[in-house]
């Protein structure tokens, strides 16, 4: 099963569908291996090239995306007491 979706492959009503369906439930950065909300102000400015999307937190913790600071405070500071 794909656990990781790359923007540039969906067209945007796929998109919407996965998105319906919670096939899709996060998004992430693959550049700087972060993962969040699909609804986090930070994610949503980062360009469409750089956009990944996860089915859960699993998915994405499993492929090496820590959480987002901004919308995942909570699981962001656990994350960050973990590598200390």
């Amino acid at each position: 099963m794909i656990d990781m979706f790359f923007h540039l492959d969906l067209a945007t009503k796929e998109l919407h569908s996965k998105i319906k369906n919670r096939r899709i439930c996060f998004g992430g950065n693959r550049k700087l291996k972060i993962y969040g909300t699909l609804h986090c102000v930070s994610g949503k400015r980062m360009k469409k090239e750089n956009r990944v999307f996860f089915s859960s937190k699993n998915e994405a913790e499993k492929h090496g995306y820590r959480p987002c600071g901004h919308c995942m405070n909570p699981e962001y500071k656990k994350w960050k007491n973990e590598i200390i």
